[in-house]
């Protein structure tokens, strides 16, 4: 049986994620003279995300000054100051970010819990078998189900494509997760799936999420 409501409070206790952000190559590094703990920043905005974030710092290499803009709406929880003005490898953490989780998001986390998850076994492109695909496509996930052992996928590695059959819970496929243009990682969900007889339940956690989660900033 599904708890609902622990499901809920837990995420409530800790209703955000922290996000690393690093140096993206190396060079010297400047950070933006407003940045300081505790400050609200803001991700990549517009209706095509064409206006970049809140500026955290420039980091200069070979006399190229490159913007380090902020990925995510949040809260700025860590700056590393003492790397102002110093040369720094890739991937060093610049500044620590808590982004607190949108409905969207906090419904998203949940439902990865409540669903039967399938994962990708290995980094490639995945798609639909036709079947599945035309029915999604006018119907949406929703209207398709899957058995244990049934061919749903065509993996796309390497030039080849190879079937790939869901193994899991029989039911409805609730959740789509993957993009048919982008490549997925290694052990991404493609699929939540979600057996009969707990669609009520699920159901009653999207609405849960949506009637009481309450967003910041």
């Amino acid at each position: 049986m599904l708890d609902i409501s622990a499901l809920l409070e837990e995420l409530k206790r800790s209703p955000y994620e922290e996000i690393s952000i690093r140096a993206p190559h190396c060079g010297r590094i400047g950070f933006s003279p407003a940045l300081k703990e505790g400050m609200a920043v803001y991700g990549p905005q517009g209706e095509f995300k064409e206006k970049a974030g809140t500026l955290l710092a420039h980091i200069e290499r070979e006399r190229n000054l490159k913007e380090v803009s902020c990925p995510e709406r949040g809260e700025i929880i860590a700056v590393h100051r003492d790397l102002h003005e110093k040369f720094v490898e890739a991937g060093t953490e610049l500044v620590r970010l808590r982004h607190f989780l949108s409905r969207p998001e906090a419904e998203k986390r949940i439902l990865q819990k409540a669903l039967h998850l399938f994962l990708a076994p290995e980094r490639a492109r995945y798609y639909f078998v036709p079947s599945k695909d035309i029915k999604i496509k006018t119907a949406g996930p929703r209207s398709v189900s899957v058995r244990d052992g049934e061919e749903v996928f065509i993996m796309s590695r390497m030039k080849r494509e190879t079937p790939l059959q869901y193994n899991g819970p029989d039911g409805v496929i609730y959740a789509v997760y993957f993009s048919h243009a982008a490549s997925v990682e290694s052990f991404t969900p493609l699929i939540g799936v979600c057996p009969p007889d707990m669609l009520a339940q699920v159901e009653e956690v999207v609405l849960r999420v949506q009637t009481e989660w309450k967003e910041r900033y």
